[in-house]
């Protein structure tokens, strides 16, 4: 008997919750090979799938994409390394400030641009690299445009995840070097950022009544 994923599109979210959940169980038993490196991006690329089979407008297929670019992402910085890898979750981080942010900039600019600028500063203080503080730019106006409300908790929550995951990589490049505490966090608060992320879009896509 076949499954209507569109019909029953909280399969295929639940799927995508599985499949995160086990790749970090797996890393932790340090499985290594081609393998994981689709494993680490199916998780967030299922959830792309889930926001892209609802979308019905061009807001729908925003946050798919913005989704697809965080997959890309996870699979470059086990391929290609840190910078490339960065270079798609800028591209995700950009497309999901002009979504999150339509409507709303006027009013909004400023807490975006100090979420940016204070993101910033921390990246670039934990790290001492301009490249990381020019993505953390990014990553905190993201979470800035996130944090205007147009939709709702979840993805204020799941924006600001996303934001300590990074933080935390961004520790454990110098400050938290010899620390297994990013080790044990990074993945959790991502994937459950993007998680979170997911729903709180798609959901007050599909029912603007759910925004709260």
């Amino acid at each position: 008997m076949s499954i209507d994923l569109r019909a029953r599109p909280q399969i295929l979210f639940l799927f995508a919750l599985f499949v995160g959940a086990s790749y970090f169980i797996a890393d932790k038993l340090a499985l290594q090979g081609p393998d994981m490196v689709a494993w680490k991006g199916f998780g967030v690329g299922l959830l792309a799938l889930w926001a892209a089979r609802q979308a019905d407008d061009v807001e729908g297929w925003a946050i798919a994409t913005v989704l697809a670019a965080g997959a890309t992402g996870d699979v470059l910085l086990a391929t290609h390394g840190l910078t490339i890898g960065a270079v798609a979750f800028l591209i995700g981080h950009l497309l999901a400030i002009a979504l999150y942010a339509r409507g709303n900039w006027r009013r909004g600019w400023p807490v975006v641009l100090g979420c940016a600028v204070g993101t910033s500063a921390i990246g670039y203080l934990l790290t001492g690299s301009g490249g990381v503080g020019l993505y953390a730019a990014a990553l905190g106006g993201m979470a800035g445009a996130a944090s205007l409300g147009r939709f709702g908790r979840w993805l204020i929550v799941g924006a600001w995840l996303f934001v300590l995951s990074d933080v935390l990589l961004f520790a454990r490049m110098d400050w938290l070097t010899d620390s297994a505490l990013p080790g044990l966090l990074i993945w959790p608060t991502y994937f459950a950022g993007q998680a979170l992320i997911a729903w709180g879009v798609v959901s007050t896509l599909t029912d603007p009544e759910q925004v709260r």
